[in-house]
């Protein structure tokens, strides 16, 4: 079966084709790194992974070059630089850290590629020299500025009309510009900003602008064209759609052969803002849910679609990767059998279809455990093995039966197995009364005890 995938930019699902089946190129905009990241931002990196991975199974463990960067230049880290009398690379580094954790506590697989902003200021001064020559951007008194009515299609990825266009995001309207449409391609420096704001260029002392940062970490570390750009909906324009003018203005190719973009995250039916106070963050959540709960959930909507974030989802997933966890523990030993994927694989290749391919999943643990009901050995093992590469392609089932289960940390479980062997040795001894004051003892600290042919174990409820 053929990987579709919707492009943003034809407005249609498209088999995808990549330039080179042995280089994969795939470009998602990262953080900005002044804050703690919230659970909108953890949609991209979790819808594009399942990319990356399924693209992977498909062409190669080393076939996908994998990029997402870090933008460390921006006007809030200069805010949160000035408010707090801390060096700008000290607040990046910092956020930057926190983001990559939690990211790695969503089972997000580490980029290929983590491109800095700031590492890559001579490549973007070297675009704007070139968009400068060709006439597509002109120096004006506040900076250098792109000039949309020089490109014929310019708003082909949003569909916006020129006249039609505001600045957009982090670029306030100028007088200084030709259009209002006109963004910055660099930005004099400001009396009283920080001096690790501010680069040398041939047009005056300053920083690039927001957009211009994309293109040259991309065309660097990727290829002037590059096979899938990905990021929020919210990207799309202006950030994406100046990505694609500066890119393919300045180097005369397509930027990118596939644009994909994912929906947002509504909150309890509310979009999140800082204003209605329902802002969550992904380092808060991680100290309620397992990381694999919080990709469960976000993997349940199809990545285009928006998503209703709420806590009765979150216990939704959790219920129902208890129940995949369990299946799999009582096929665990059956090793040998091989994968067919049972429809995950076929969900996914259509547009990412993570919903349907979680119901493939759901579907295979169901057959795991009517194979352990009738003790099929052929049947446990195809099972065992089909849940393993479903997990694997979806990022989910990362920790073994009894981790999942059983948590904690390693003198707690310890404790906890004492107690469950106890109670196996007051059995054995017919004392009832001791074994049963073991489990209710255990059940009050939300310990269940599960008895079978097998023995005794346990997991947390």
């Amino acid at each position: 079966m053929t990987l579709k995938l919707y492009d943003t930019m034809t407005r249609e699902k498209r088999g995808f084709q990549p330039q080179d089946t042995g280089r994969i190129t795939i470009y998602v905009c990262g953080p900005t790194v002044y804050n703690y990241a919230h659970i909108g931002n953890a949609r991209p990196p979790i819808a594009f992974d399942v990319l990356r991975r399924l693209l992977m199974a498909t062409y190669g463990e080393g076939s996908v070059v994998y990029a997402r960067n870090i933008t460390d230049i921006e006007d809030k880290i200069i805010k949160a630089a000035l408010e707090s009398g801390q060096p700008i690379a000290t607040i990046t580094k910092k956020y930057a850290d926190i983001y990559n954790s939690d990211m790695l506590a969503l089972n997000v697989l580490p980029p290929s590629v983590e491109p800095w902003a700031t590492g890559h200021v001579a490549e973007m001064i070297e675009i704007i020299g070139k968009l400068v020559r060709k006439d597509y951007a002109y120096v004006g008194k506040e900076g250098v500025w792109f000039s949309v009515s020089q490109m014929s299609d310019y708003g082909k990825l949003s569909g916006r009309k020129t006249e039609d266009n505001e600045a957009g995001a982090r670029v306030d309207v100028d007088p200084d510009k030709r259009n209002p449409a006109d963004f910055a391609l660099w930005k004099f420096a400001k009396p009283g900003e920080p001096e690790d704001a501010i680069w040398d260029s041939p047009w005056g002392r300053g920083r690039p602008g927001w957009h211009i940062e994309c293109s040259a970490m991309a065309a660097k570390h990727l290829g002037k064209t590059i096979d899938i750009h990905g990021g929020g909906v919210d990207l799309q324009f202006p950030h994406h759609e100046n990505e694609i003018a500066q890119s393919e203005c300045a180097h005369g190719q397509v930027m990118a052969r596939y644009w994909l973009h994912n929906g947002f995250l509504d909150m309890g039916g509310e979009k999140m803002s800082k204003s209605l106070g329902n802002v969550v963050l992904v380092r808060d959540l991680l100290k309620q849910w397992p990381g694999e709960v919080i990709r469960f959930a976000m993997l349940s909507g199809h990545y285009r679609a928006p998503l209703d974030w709420t806590p009765e989802l979150l216990q939704q997933a959790k219920t129902t990767l208890d129940r995949i966890y369990g299946a799999l523990r009582r096929v665990w030993a059956a090793e040998g059998g091989k994968a067919t994927y049972r429809g995950v694989r076929e969900a996914l290749e259509d547009d990412l279809n993570t919903p349907e391919a979680l119901a493939a999943m759901s579907a295979i643990a169901s057959a795991a455990n009517t194979a352990a009901d009738q003790n099929d050995a052929e049947m446990m093992a195809a099972t065992r093995a089909d849940l393993l590469a479903a997990g694997k392609m979806l990022g989910l089932l990362t920790k073994t039966p009894k981790e999942w289960e059983q948590g904690g940390d390693a003198d707690e479980t310890a404790r906890i197995d004492a107690l469950v062997a106890a109670r196996v040795a007051a059995r054995a001894a017919r004392d009832w009364a001791e074994a049963d004051r073991i489990r209710k003892a255990l059940a009050e600290e939300g310990v269940e005890i599960m008895d079978g042919a097998g023995g005794s174990t346990w997991r947390r409820v």
